[in-house]
């Protein structure tokens, strides 16, 4: 992508902001205020897994016809267009519907955060870095997401702790459904108006796209066979399946501290906060680090550390139960999982995909290493559930302990197999 400094620098802004306000509702919410979710909406943590589950199922349909649109048609209007949509799903999340109105939403989350962003959104970014920068685009696009998610995070967190001056228990559950409303309102507003941004400030962006080529649909199962034979895009499917396994799982964090170790809600909000503050550093310094040694061999390195925490977390038991042991450990999956979000696209380049046939490539790899949108949230909730206290989170921690062992495995092959240009990056 050409361009002055100042105009590329004011398309990697937009495309930052709009990667992380897609995906406030229906994450933000849930992750740094799910206890106080879960008790406004009434809600059990199997319900609220079986909600997101219902966008994991609808996002891998999403991904896979996403695609080839993101090969095919103008990025801005496809990002602006997602970004209004979600926050008409923002206004109804704030009317507080049941259960099967939660399910709804989050469904209609999974569509309008996937058909016509995600595979829009990389292809611009890996346009963006060009032949020798990918670990600096998709650190940037990360690194500046993690730094808008924790901001907002933390001033969240803040509004939220000084929404109750007299302390958090001594709040009715109308006075708490008060301030999760503005939450949601808060949101809402911020990702329309980061659509707004987004319809100006790429405007004339144009990245290669196969209608270049050949203005009908013929080309696409052509495209999709191609991709499919390509070993690279299957390894890189498996990385990105086992990384986000670990991520979706984060999202637990704060109910871990409280039901698993007796934090309480603010404490256990102040934690996972300070773990999103990992992830502006974590992405930007591992992508930096992908295109000196590596893409593939950086990731190796996050699974190793995924290993070590998830371990800690699984079998250490009360014996890890103070608020700065479970700080330490969080801010050392952060820094790994966060690390992993910054480089496992950057495997495109790595794996010498065409630029042309890019959406398709992050499609057929989001259909597969987006599934723990559909299972991690509702097998999480379910071991909860049956198993009150520490133990159900135990045995999530070896569920996470297994994929980052395949994970590693996976990432290991794949340097292998991309040996020549990853020897390349490293020059």
């Amino acid at each position: 992508m050409t361009g002055t400094k100042w105009q590329r620098g004011l398309v990697i802004f937009s495309l930052i902001c709009a990667g992380e306000a897609i995906f406030t509702l229906p994450y933000h919410v849930t992750r740094f205020f799910r206890p106080t979710f879960l008790e406004v909406f009434d809600l059990t943590a199997t319900e609220l897994g079986v909600a997101q589950s219902a966008y994991g199922v609808i996002a891998m349909v999403a991904y896979f016809f996403g695609g080839p649109l993101a090969d095919r048609f103008e990025p801005r209007k496809l990002l602006a267009g997602s970004l209004w949509a979600t926050a008409l799903g923002g206004l109804y999340l704030a009317t507080f519907p049941d259960v099967t109105g939660v399910m709804l939403v989050w469904g209609f989350f999974g569509l309008t955060n996937i058909l016509l962003f995600w595979a829009a959104l990389i292809k611009v970014t890996r346009s963006w870095g060009g032949d020798d920068q990918q670990g600096l685009a998709y650190g940037l696009l990360d690194g500046g997401r993690g730094l808008l998610a924790a901001v907002l995070a933390s001033l969240g967190v803040f509004a939220f702790a000084s929404a109750f001056p007299l302390g958090y228990d001594s709040a009715t559950l109308t006075e708490k459904g008060v301030i999760l409303r503005q939450v949601i309102y808060g949101y809402t507003i911020a990702t329309a108006a980061v659509g707004v941004m987004v319809w100006f400030t790429l405007r004339g962006i144009e990245v290669e796209t196969e209608k270049q080529h050949d203005s009908g649909w013929a080309t696409a199962l052509t495209q999709l066979r191609a991709v499919i034979k390509l070993k690279v895009v299957w390894l890189q499917a498996t990385v990105l399946v086992c990384a986000y396994s670990s991520y979706k799982a984060f999202d637990q964090y704060a109910l871990f501290a409280v039901r698993g170790h007796g934090l309480d809600e603010i404490d256990a909000a102040q934690i996972v906060t300070a773990g999103a503050w990992t992830r502006p550093v974590a992405t930007l310094a591992l992508g930096l680090l992908g295109d000196r040694f590596g893409i593939s061999r950086m990731a190796l390195v996050c699974f190793v550390l995924l290993i070590i925490s998830h371990s800690l977390f699984a079998f250490t038991g009360q014996a890890l139960g103070s608020l700065s042991m479970i700080l330490l450990n969080t801010l050392v999956t952060g820094v790994a999982i966060f690390g992993l979000r910054g480089l496992y696209f950057g495997l495109l380049e790595e794996g010498q995909i065409p630029l042309a046939v890019t959406g398709t490539a992050v499609g057929l790899v989001s259909v597969i290493g987006y599934t723990p949108d559909v299972y991690v949230a509702a097998i999480a909730g379910y071991l909860i559930d049956q198993n009150p206290g520490l133990l159900g989170f135990q045995h999530l921690f070896v569920l996470l302990l297994a994929f980052s062992v395949v994970g590693a495995l996976a990432a290991w092959a794949f340097t292998r197999q991309a040996a020549p240009s990853s020897v390349t990056s490293a020059r």
